[in-house]
């Protein structure tokens, strides 16, 4: 897919939760696109993320219901249920990323992906997307 090509419409929000239900999210508006990241922790988490601003997506979860980790440069925090271990959200919380975030849209309902459009992402390397 093109970058400039756009998606198809889904039903908004869009909405997705951990396999418990501890955690859950609506995303407001659709993204261009569904990225996966072939970036070390993307990898390791398995995810497909849906990108937009803090405006944009709400997450709602008990306080303390999630396990927050960054690395590196420490802009994002990659949120996991602490019951069920689903990986759900990342927000930006340093320099350029704060007000950003992403959500796992493997967590949305089956068909999600697919309707908004996959792309894949070199996280890894050159910071390009691979299509």
């Amino acid at each position: 897919m093109a970058e400039e090509e756009t998606s198809q419409n889904v039903q908004l929000p869009i909405s997705g939760s951990c396999h418990c239900g501890a955690v859950t999210y609506e995303m407001k508006v659709q993204p261009r696109f569904a990225v996966e990241c072939n970036c070390t922790i993307c990898r390791s988490l398995g995810t497909v993320w849906g990108h937009g601003s803090s405006e944009e997506i709400s997450v709602t979860a008990a306080p303390g219901a999630t396990l927050s980790y960054s690395r590196g440069d420490k802009e994002l925090a990659f949120h996991t249920c602490k019951t069920c271990g689903s990986s759900t959200h990342w927000e930006g919380i340093e320099g350029d990323s704060v007000g950003r975030m992403a959500v796992n849209l493997r967590l949305a309902i089956p068909g999600a992906v697919e309707a908004i459009g996959h792309r894949h992402f070199d996280g890894a390397d050159t910071w390009k997307f691979l299509d």
